[in-house]
């Protein structure tokens, strides 16, 4: 069962995955009970996600499914020992909300992760100071010793993006690095962090500037995860006052998916990007 007794991405992904799997070979859940040797009551929660599929009964359902490949059989079964897995985060999970464990645990299994961010740094590319003034900053009042556990979660975050880590490409309105937020010596660090981040070979920064106009409202902050070695979105985080909320319906992947396309053609080039964070730097330091 997953950990906590509720459902995680990790074990909805994979229990998603079946079910496609499974109405694509025409099956009923009861059918796919008899292969199994179980009752329907599994099928259903292994495909919600509430329970977690045993590799035998994934390589029987799979094979009943018709589906042959070596390599859909390798993810999923690596899938359900990830779902049962102990992730680094857990550590920090009495300060942390679920929903935020969700997108921890997203990031953790990415490939390739994509945000957008027209408000804030990124927390992937958030300084310590930064993460702090925006936490301490928040509406909701947070303890000294709970800012400090969410700041180091952030930092532990980061270490996915390290040298050979995922790839990362981060969208960042102009008024993200023109317009601090917070104190003017840590908004100098930040940028100065962005672009000494932007030079890995796996990170890409891009400024959307503004003078693309209304395109920078057309939707708030998200992220996109995939998990293969092809960037397909899979996966699709939204901020918002309550938490955050993740899309897995395949309409909404290929909304979003598109969105980014649109976003990331009307940014400027990573070159330029870089330029115009220097440009505002420099400026910050002359002043």
């Amino acid at each position: 069962m997953p950990a906590g007794g509720r459902p995680t991405v990790r074990s909805r992904r994979l229990g998603a995955a079946l079910k496609r799997y499974r109405l694509a070979a025409r099956l009923d859940q009861p059918q796919a009970a008899e292969v199994i040797a179980a009752h329907q009551t599994r099928v259903s929660r292994i495909e919600t996600g509430h329970v977690i599929a045993r590799p035998i009964e994934i390589r029987a359902m799979l094979k009943a499914y018709g589906v042959d490949d070596s390599e859909v059989r390798e993810k999923l079964e690596a899938l359900a020992k990830q779902s049962s897995r102990r992730g680094w985060w857990l550590e920090h999970a009495a300060h942390l909300r679920p929903d935020y464990l969700d997108h921890i645990a997203l990031e953790d299994d990415a490939t390739y992760i994509r945000e957008w961010q027209p408000v804030l740094v990124p927390g992937l590319l958030q300084t310590p100071a930064y993460a702090e003034a925006v936490i301490s900053a928040g509406p909701d009042h947070v303890a000294p010793d709970v800012i400090t556990q969410l700041v180091k979660v952030r930092e532990g975050r980061q270490a996915k993006i390290e040298e050979s880590g995922a790839s990362y490409t981060a969208i960042l309105w102009e008024a993200v690095v023109a317009h601090p937020l917070v104190d003017v010596d840590i908004h100098r660090q930040q940028l100065a962090a962005i672009l000494e981040i932007g030079q890995r070979k796996n990170v890409t920064v891009q400024v959307l500037p503004f003078s693309v106009g209304a395109l920078a409202a057309s939707t708030s902050a998200f992220s996109s995860f995939s998990f293969d070695s092809v960037p397909v979105v899979e996966a699709v985080t939204l901020e918002n006052l309550r938490g955050t909320s993740v899309l897995e319906a395949p309409e909404d992947l290929t909304a979003y998916a598109n969105m980014y396309d649109l976003l990331r053609s009307a940014a400027l080039a990573p070159d330029a990007s870089a330029r115009l964070l220097r440009d505002i730097l420099r400026s910050i330091k002359e002043d």
